[in-house]
């Protein structure tokens, strides 16, 4: 009995030849990338310009108690897109898929930090359960938590934007 040895299909055009499984994987880690930057954009974005400004239509008091929740569930979805956009980015540019793609990965990564360093000491202040959540500052808390995350969603729409540039100037 012959094995048959599976050789990758290769791209026609001279000397670019590339496999076509291997520059497969590196479009995959792109698009993954790409997508992941995109929800989380879109997420961010939604929660800036709806969702946020709908929770103060109440009062501030339930805003805070709307906020918290939001912010709890929210947490999870948008920093696993953002450390998965960040890791396929960084993986496709490590594979030769340009610096504008370590670019956006930068970004997109960069929320995180930008999170933990900048925004989280407003986190914190508002989920206090000794905050007077009808208060003056607990409304310029908010104000100020939606004026950060809009920088997170500004980043997160540059690194969007350099990633569909970069896929639709592929050959």
């Amino acid at each position: 009995m012959r094995l048959r040895v599976l050789r990758p299909q290769l791209k026609q055009g001279g000397a670019d030849r590339i496999p076509t499984s291997y520059s497969s994987t590196l479009m995959l880690l792109e698009l993954i990338a790409t997508l992941c930057t995109g929800l989380f954009t879109g997420a961010a974005i939604y929660v800036n310009l709806v969702e946020h400004p709908a929770r103060l239509e109440p009062g501030t008091a339930a805003a805070v108690k709307q906020w918290r929740p939001s912010y709890r569930r929210g947490t999870v979805m948008q920093a696993s897109l953002a450390v998965v956009g960040f890791v396929s980015a960084v993986g496709a540019w490590l594979q030769g898929r340009g610096n504008q793609v370590l670019i956006a990965g930068l970004l997109i990564g960069l929320v995180v930090p930008f999170t933990l360093i900048v925004i989280f000491p407003t986190n914190k202040q508002l989920s206090d359960a000794d905050l007077d959540i009808g208060s003056t500052r607990a409304a310029v808390l908010l104000d100020k938590w939606n004026r950060l995350h809009a920088v997170r969603s500004a980043a997160g729409f540059l690194a969007f934007v350099l990633l569909l540039l970069h896929l639709g100037a592929l050959p």
